[in-house]
């Protein structure tokens, strides 16, 4: 470039200094194009804790088991929306002129709806068939949308490659897995603290990633 010299020529430059630039420019990109950052894992943590924990607290108690409290669902539902949204938002500012496999594909978002949309379907015939409180609104809610998802999530993952993405996913479907063992009150406990310790997991490897 006009007006630059270079080490051999009498200039100033420094190769660490270089080393050192690209260093700090590689860790702000990670920075900005992370989809979940640390501080949103640890949110996300928090707000999963207290809304499986406040289902756990209204049907603890139950005997026999029937279904979570009216007071219980509002932080359920508040804890979707929240990260639903927030999820969206931050996906799309860290892919925003981004294109590639950078960005999920048409195909994949499909398969996520079909499996969510399937796992509540399957709820409501099970109810239908007149399976008891225990499972259609305890253990299957609790545990099984945490397995469809953890395993689905973990597929399209690995086909791109992203092993950390990958283990978190199957991660959360281990957490189903034995959320059911844990019957149809104590399957909402395991849930909540098991996502909250992958979800703090998965922030400390983000976090670490990150300054690395």
């Amino acid at each position: 470039m006009p007006g630059t010299t270079a080490a051999g020529n009498g200039g100033g430059f420094d190769p660490r200094h270089a080393a050192g630039l690209l260093g700090q420019t590689t860790q702000q990109a990670r920075r900005q194009f992370e989809p979940s950052p640390p501080w949103f894992m640890v949110t996300r943590a928090v707000m999963v804790l207290i809304a499986y924990g406040a289902v756990w607290l209204s049907v603890r108690g139950q005997h026999p088991y029937t279904h979570p409290t009216t007071a219980a669902l509002p932080g359920v539902f508040a804890f979707v929306v929240v990260n639903l949204g927030a999820t969206v938002v931050l996906a799309r500012r860290a892919t925003a002129g981004v294109s590639g496999r950078s960005r999920l594909r048409r195909g994949e978002i499909a398969i996520m709806a079909v499996v969510w949309v399937g796992v509540f379907v399957v709820m409501g015939v099970l109810a239908g068939a007149g399976v008891s409180d225990a499972i259609v609104y305890g253990t299957y809610p609790a545990a099984v949308p945490l397995i469809a998802a953890g395993l689905a999530w973990a597929g399209i993952m690995a086909a791109r490659a992203n092993w950390r993405a990958c283990g978190t996913a199957l991660a959360v479907a281990v957490v189903g897995a034995v959320a059911v063992s844990a019957g149809p009150a104590g399957a909402w406990a395991v849930a909540g603290v098991g996502l909250f310790a992958v979800l703090l997991g998965s922030a400390a490897v983000i976090a670490r990633r990150q300054h690395a």
